[in-house]
């Protein structure tokens, strides 16, 4: 089921809620924003909307700052040529392909992260680059913008960007169901909130469930 929704911009819809889609048509590109198309192994990409591509180029980017999640895919006229799923709890879920140029240098270390000052018993990052920071890199690459980080002169305005909106719900209640569930799992296996602060002695202190 379809129905119109507010309007929105292409920076402020990258994320959109449950349920909801933004669509809008630029100049030799269609741009499409849903949480469902946010996939673990992106070249699981269902079959008809690689078919909607068919004799184009195919994009998919998505990110998650809570869990550092970068994942990313092209594909050439319904071949898929480069699939990277990557975060620091998982590691490497999924890297099909060559890596693009502006992926090597994270390959190759040049962007390590760095402890942070006051933190204790910090372990060694799991990945040789921060997802999140190659994930906007690449968000810049492939589709000409930030959503954080510093502005370049030759950036799209993404704020200056209609996207139409539209609520797109499953008729059967099956997807919002499932939705439900994995809310649930995530819950159970998050367990309660943390709270960080800076305590008295210039080090972190962290409380559970504490607001």
């Amino acid at each position: 089921m379809v129905e119109p929704a507010e309007d929105s911009t292409l920076l402020a819809c990258v994320y959109p809620p449950d349920d909801h889609t933004y669509a809008t048509v630029l100049a030799g590109a269609e741009v499409l924003c849903d949480q469902r198309f946010m996939l673990d192994r992106p070249s699981q990409l269902a079959e008809h909307l690689r078919k909607a591509g068919t004799g184009r180029r195919i994009i998919m980017h998505a990110m998650h700052s809570v869990v550092d999640w970068l994942a990313f895919a092209v594909w050439e006229d319904g071949t898929l040529i480069r699939s990277l799923s990557v975060s620091p709890e998982d590691g490497i879920v999924e890297n099909i392909g060559d890596p693009f140029d502006f992926e090597l240098p994270y390959w190759a270390g040049k962007h390590p992260v760095e402890p942070v000052p006051g933190w204790p018993d910090q372990s060694p990052y799991p990945l040789p680059f921060h997802p999140l920071e190659l994930g906007e890199h690449a968000l810049r690459c492939l589709f000409g913008f930030v959503v954080e980080g510093y502005d370049d002169p030759a950036d799209v305005r993404a704020e200056d960007i209609r996207a139409h909106g539209f609520l797109v719900t499953d008729p059967t209640g099956e997807e919002h169901s499932a939705q439900e569930a994995l809310y649930a799992k995530a819950e159970q296996t998050l367990g309660l909130p943390q709270v960080f602060r800076i305590g008295p002695d210039g080090f972190t202190q962290a409380s559970l469930g504490d607001f």
